[in-house]
């Protein structure tokens, strides 16, 4: 067999078929899916595909929630040596018009029915935007769901028709597995993730075959997981947070909990249910899941790893919490949709309070880890830019044409740049400290300002904008500053719905202030403008927000009025 992660997982079938693979966790009781039928869905769903032209090289479109689906999507396309680019099912039109325009999907699987959402109405007006060929829709409605009916499947055409999963029937054929083994391609391309990036468009980052394999043992192997392992995964899969440990979850035989929907909740029952050993979030999941538990205690001694982001500054507290009430090891960890989400992590003797924070020891096999100096490019010993090369660093950008993103993200020695300001003693290990520039996490999402600040540019009445982050408590915010047009004055609430109007709810500023000019500074360079002033004001017209609201609690129309 060939060394893809196809190979891989075919070989567990063949060992144990009927042990399961994945709990669909949105049902109750959760219904469990066996490594056979994991797979016989992927041969039937492979069929599909390919009878509708995917092939060598095509790209998959994947809008589905942490459904077993998404999995079998994965693997099929796979299958076939095409990849797929995962979308948020909380993406707007915007979002989605650029993923089909980069991506150029063959073929856009779209969840029916979840949570109401209107993913019809956003896929049909971001086709209309775009000048890529449409394409033809398969309509999910999900494990457990009746198919979809004609009307439904008509709301779905984009000009390239629609429907539905083909029913998997009948035995496996025997020498199946062996089949797909053999003709895996794990050079070719398997999966994309959207990266930040600042142009204001996400980066579609995608990975090799060879690339997911690697590191999903890797990861595997590093992290504890074995056949006895239990992953929930409740952030999405179409996200490197969710799909590094839930295919590391799979390549090492264990079992995926899959939770479309994440409530605190609804997620301690599953994991003291289901015996759960590993989770992977970052602090603002473990927070709430803390402070759940703290109000009513569930038996959680079966886990055994929680591997956290700090992205708020709550890991300490969290990973206190979790070493202490349920017996788990806690492990700071670091990583992108172009280098992969566990390209390096904490060993579990890792000395406190290190083991918490973020960085650790790089996993795969190949990959190494430097740092320069940001300005003249050249490697320190102290503080400096983080950067990668080897297997886990991005393979290709889609639509990247010409290569010139590849170009920019990447020295000529093929060091990949992170951005990141971190340190690097040369054993292996690096410590993250911060973003160099000014990326936002918004509800666990890295979004850079500039992706808003095209929205809020596009509105007739705003000459100038910036969007800065203000963190409050263990959550952060984006404000917008808007310089009105000469003659106009826009309502800052409408601007906020304008945004909302295509852009993903967790994108939508907090807050849009109406100024009259930018702080700017003026260097060499020309002149910019001053983002730490805007921070300093916004927290400033905030804290005066505060205070009018204590003042001024039940002022007629405003807050307080229920």
């Amino acid at each position: 067999m060939s060394d893809g992660t196809l190979s891989l997982l075919a070989a567990l079938v063949e060992a144990d078929p009927e042990r399961t693979a994945i709990w669909d966790a949105h049902l109750e009781p959760p219904v469990p899916v066996s490594r056979l039928e994991l797979w016989r869905r992927t041969v039937a769903l492979r069929d599909d595909l390919r009878a509708r032209g995917v092939g060598r090289g095509d790209c998959v479109g994947v809008w589905l929630p942490n459904w077993s689906d998404a999995v079998v999507w994965q693997l099929a396309a796979a299958s076939l040596g095409a990849h797929v680019i995962g979308i948020n099912t909380r993406y707007g039109t915007d979002e989605v018009a650029h993923v089909l325009e980069r991506a150029r999907p063959r073929v856009v699987a779209v969840a029916h029915g979840f949570l109401r959402l209107e993913l019809a109405t956003r896929l049909r007006e971001a086709a209309a935007t775009v000048g890529a060929p449409a394409p033809s829709i398969a309509v999910i409605t999900g494990p457990g769901a009746e198919p979809a009916d004609d009307d439904a499947l008509a709301a779905y055409d984009v000009g390239a028709g629609t429907w539905v999963p083909s029913p998997t029937t009948g035995p496996l054929p025997p020498d199946t597995l062996d089949t797909i083994a053999r003709g895996e391609q794990p050079d070719e391309l398997m999966v994309a993730f959207t990266s930040s990036g600042s142009t204001g468009r996400p980066k579609l980052a995608a990975h090799s075959n060879a690339a997911v394999a690697a590191h999903s043992t890797a990861v595997a192997r590093a992290g504890d997981w074995d056949e006895s392992s239990v992953t929930l995964l409740v952030l999405p899969w179409s996200g490197v947070l969710a799909y590094n440990p839930g295919m590391a979850g799979l390549v090492s035989g264990g079992a995926l909990v899959l939770v479309p929907e994440f409530d605190s909740g609804r997620a301690l029952d599953l994991m003291a249910e289901l015996d759960v050993t590993h989770l992977c979030c970052a602090d603002d999941v473990g927070g709430r899941l803390m402070r759940d538990w703290q109000e009513r205690p569930r038996d959680l001694s079966a886990l055994r790893r929680l591997l956290i982001g700090d992205f708020y500054g709550e890991s300490q507290q969290i990973a206190a919490w979790a070493e202490k009430e349920t017996g788990a090891t806690v492990v700071g960890i670091y990583g992108s949709s172009e280098i992969f989400a566990l390209t390096g992590f904490w060993s579990h003797d890792e000395p406190l309070p290190g083991r918490h924070g973020g960085g650790g020891r790089v996993v795969t096999p190949g990959m190494e880890v430097r740092v320069v100096d940001p300005i003249s490019g050249e490697p320190v010993d102290g503080a400096g830019e983080l950067q990668f090369r080897g297997p886990n660093v991005v393979d290709a950008y889609l639509g990247d044409d010409d290569g010139t993103i590849a170009a920019e993200a990447r020295t000529e020695s093929g060091w990949f740049r992170t951005g990141d300001l971190g340190s690097a003693p040369g054993d292996g290990t690096f410590t993250y400290q911060c973003r160099m520039g000014d990326s936002l996490r918004l509800k666990g999402f890295l979004v850079e300002p500039a992706e808003i600040e095209a929205r809020l540019s596009q509105h007739e009445d705003v000459e100038r904008v910036k969007v800065v982050g203000l963190p409050t408590g263990s959550d952060m915010r984006a404000i917008a500053f808007v310089v009105p047009r000469p003659g106009t004055s826009p309502d800052p609430e409408q601007l906020r719905a304008w945004c909302a109007a295509t852009l993903a709810r967790f994108k939508v500023p907090a807050r849009v202030h109406l100024i009259d000019e930018m702080p700017m500074t003026v260097g060499t360079n020309g002149a910019k403008i001053r983002a730490v002033a805007l921070r300093d004001l916004a927290r400033e017209l905030d804290e005066q927000d505060n205070e009018q609201d204590i003042e001024q609690p039940a002022a007629a129309g405003t807050k307080g009025t229920p």
